[in-house]
């Protein structure tokens, strides 16, 4: 894959435990507060310090009794392995083949089901091994994830298919960058055109969200997995239950084109 990233999220080399500082011990507290989607009842949530202190040991235990483990307060290599679970199978391999829209929708759709999200602990927006993942090992609050997610997508059935991405839209974590690109290569779709003919969007293409105050200026986008004639089913980074376009998680959501400037980047030939 270009966007590699993820690959220094998932894996430790050696064992850590009570005493341990630095990088490695901060990863792990990242994926034990991750892992409280998954294991709402375990108290895993633990301030992030890089230090593994008698509270990042507790956490652990409660995750591997979570996780009916032996409760050992370690982190060896095998463990993180099962710590970053979600993101290795998020990122695991694509069935090369058949119809490429079909794949990005599962692929997007495997994403969701792993409930990427960032992390929050009040330490900032837009943090976390997912978020380095997306945005080629950047975090923080400049780093809107939506493109990132998006062209992360694209990048795993592209290389699946021994493909390249790039060849269609440029690396970018820019809304704006891939629009003004599309409009260049005949790739953009207007929402006039959208709203006068519905069926020029297909499953697999990009949307693109506009202000409306502005002609030239995108802030949001995702997959889109389902179309009708007033509607996109769109799977979508850093957005949230309000339909911010700087949430915290990849969520399924039905957006209006009627409603909304949604514009649409097409992925045919990828």
């Amino acid at each position: 894959m270009i966007k590699d990233a993820f690959t220094r999220e998932i894996s430790i080399i050696d064992t850590l435990h009570k005493g341990d500082k630095g990088m490695s011990v901060k990863h792990v507290q990242e994926w034990l507060c991750l892992s409280a989607l998954l294991f709402p009842a375990a108290s895993v949530v633990v301030f992030i310090d890089g230090q593994f202190g008698p509270a990042t040991e507790r956490a652990v235990k409660n995750l591997q009794r979570a996780m009916n483990l032996p409760l050992t307060g370690e982190v060896t290599p095998t463990f993180f392995e099962q710590l970053t679970q979600p993101m290795r199978l998020a990122f695991g391999p694509v069935q090369a083949g058949g119809n490429i829209r079909d794949q990005i929708v599962t692929i997007a759709r495997r994403h969701l089901t792993q409930r990427a999200s960032e992390l929050q602990t009040g330490a900032g927006q837009n943090l976390g091994p997912w978020v380095r993942a997306y945005c080629d090992g950047h975090e923080g609050s400049l780093f809107l994830w939506c493109m990132g997610f998006a062209q992360t997508i694209l990048d795993q059935v592209a290389t699946a298919n021994k493909r390249r991405f790039t060849n269609i839209m440029p690396r970018s974590l820019s809304c704006d960058v891939v629009a003004t690109t599309g409009r260049l290569n005949g790739r953009f779709i207007s929402n006039s055109e959208i709203r006068q003919d519905p069926q020029l969007a297909r499953p697999g293409d990009l949307f693109l969200i506009r202000r409306p105050t502005k002609t030239l200026d995108w802030f949001h986008t995702g997959i889109i997995t389902s179309v009708d004639q007033e509607v996109f089913e769109t799977i979508e980074g850093n957005t949230n239950e309000q339909s911010s376009n700087n949430g915290t998680s990849v969520f399924a959501r039905v957006r209006n084109f009627r409603k909304a400037i949604i514009d649409v980047y097409q992925t045919e030939g990828l």
